[in-house]
């Protein structure tokens, strides 16, 4: 897992995605071009939390080291030290792996 110098705002979330799968299932190695791009990586920072009216903060159903399934075209691709990341919103992620 990463170790990042960045904190995400409200309720997003900065996930490590997985490496892209290099062969398929029949064991067909796949070319750069054909990959397509992981849905799933590892939590490695996660905001305060929703602003909510009351002035408190809502809690994040996600924490740090969790491992996420988000949709394919959702949140934000950065670059941070020279790693890949994608920012998301909470509500951007489908699932959290068990």
């Amino acid at each position: 897992m990463a170790s990042i110098n960045l904190r995400p705002l409200d309720d997003r979330i900065v996930v490590q995605p997985s490496e892209a799968e290099t062969t398929t299932a029949g064991g067909i190695v796949l070319p750069d071009a054909a990959r397509e791009k992981p849905q799933r990586g590892t939590v490695v920072a996660v905001g305060p939390g929703r602003l909510l009216d009351s002035g408190s903060r809502g809690e994040l159903g996600v924490a740090v080291g969790d491992t996420v399934i988000y949709g394919k075209y959702g949140g934000s691709d950065v670059e941070v030290d020279g790693q890949e990341m994608k920012i998301l919103r909470e509500s951007d992620i489908l699932a959290k792996l068990l």
